[in-house]
């Protein structure tokens, strides 16, 4: 299964538009108290180890102040800021406008004392001080807006209309072609005897990465970074490849393949890491990188299969120690590419080569737009982050050969 360049692109771009940017950005969020005071009675102190609340109606009521005040944890912005942030607040104080209310509740009646860690992730910065946030911060699911799989699911539920109208698309086509009974087929996996040299298994861990990116920027902020978004849209994107995959079943050339499956599910698990690991988000990225041909593009085959690189980008830009030097602009890289392996190959006597190469590469997207607060700077940093731009590397393949790409 083939999910196409130029779709990928543009659902990227049209996420990172409407989405909030991430990368080594971070967020300062402020809630008045006039505002987060309103039906909450006298004082509510947070410390490093408990939550204490005096003559106050519970915990549920504060946390509802605080997203009626418009508090969101998703919300990154750009600020003056820059870099990864490696520890949380160790402590907060919150200060809520007396209401009038001064009787202390029955022993008992209070909800259990959250963590440290807990009350770290849940609470914003408080009556004018900021706190910097981080991607992979997340409101605990009890405290969540969204706390179940079906609630996020349901909060983007026009992202998942159009993928299921992409895959719809995708799939129907190939009931217009010969079409067998629905059977499995065992593909093998980097061989130099399987059909494609493990291009195509790179590709399904790649797509399934790349959607359960986009779905995951997008849940992330219409659920107020609930607990448990990026493992929702890591189940999501699983599932929507392993439905298309379905089709592949009914194909006289190919067949339902396990080892797509499970390339898939590699794919939506590298997302998942990366969205609740801190830091990881902005020290490695997984990227494909589209190298021209004679016909500049090819949009399918193994042709398709030859221009691709994919890489894992230990990014310097992630690294406090590297960002006011010029190696913030430089990824290292680790890949894979494979040569020689198509029909035409094969029957002129070439026969296939895998490509295993460690390289440094240019990080264009730190490069151009690292400090930008603009939306389209934003958008290009996001997918950049996502996709190698051709010639901007320097590599050498496991037998020391230089590549320049």
């Amino acid at each position: 299964m083939r999910i196409g360049l130029a779709g990928s692109v543009a659902a990227l771009a049209a996420c990172a538009v409407a989405a909030p940017a991430y990368s080594q950005q971070l967020v300062e969020a402020s809630v008045e108290p006039a505002i987060l005071g309103k039906g909450v009675p006298d004082v509510v102190g947070l410390t490093d180890e408990t939550l204490s609340v005096v003559s106050c109606d519970g915990l549920d009521a504060i946390c509802a102040n605080i997203r009626a005040a418009g508090w969101d944890l998703a919300d990154v912005r750009s600020s003056a800021v820059s870099g990864p942030v490696d520890t949380a607040p160790n402590s907060l104080s919150l200060t809520v406008i007396d209401s009038g209310v001064d009787t202390v509740p029955p022993e008992g009646s209070m909800p259990p004392a959250p963590q440290a860690a807990d009350v770290a992730s849940l609470t914003g910065p408080v009556a004018g001080e900021g706190v910097q946030r981080r991607w992979t911060d997340h409101v605990p699911r009890q405290y969540a807006s969204h706390p179940t799989f079906w609630k996020q699911a349901g909060s983007i539920g026009t992202e998942l209309a159009l993928f299921a109208a992409y895959f719809s698309v995708q799939s129907g086509k190939k009931l217009f072609h010969e079409t067998t009974a629905f059977h499995f087929n065992s593909e093998g996996w980097f061989g130099k005897d399987t059909t494609n040299v493990g291009m195509d298994k790179m590709g399904h861990a790649f797509n399934t990465y790349l959607i359960a990116e986009i779905l995951h920027a997008r849940m992330h902020k219409n659920t107020n970074a609930s607990e448990g978004d990026a493992l929702t849209a890591g189940i999501l994107a699983s599932g929507f490849m392993a439905l298309n995959e379905i089709s592949d079943g009914i194909e006289t050339d190919s067949g339902y393949s396990m080892e797509d499956i499970a390339m898939n599910t590699a794919g939506a698990v590298f997302s998942v890491l990366r969205n609740t690991i801190p830091g990881m988000k902005e020290k490695v990225a997984f990227k494909i990188e589209i190298v021209p041909d004679d016909n500049i593009y090819s949009a399918k085959g193994q042709a398709h299969y030859a221009q691709q690189r994919f890489m894992f980008s230990l990014k310097g830009s992630g690294f406090e120690e590297l960002r006011k030097t010029p190696f913030r602009v430089v990824d290292f890289q680790v890949g894979y590419w494979a040569s020689n392996f198509s029909a035409e190959d094969r029957a002129a006597g070439k026969g296939p080569k895998r490509h295993l190469f460690v390289g440094l590469g240019l990080n264009l997207g730190e490069l151009l737009f690292g400090n930008s607060r603009s939306t389209l700077g934003k958008a290009g940093y996001t997918v950049l982050d996502y996709f190698q731009v051709p010639y901007t590397s320097i590599r050498l393949d496991a037998q020391g050969r230089l590549l320049t790409s």
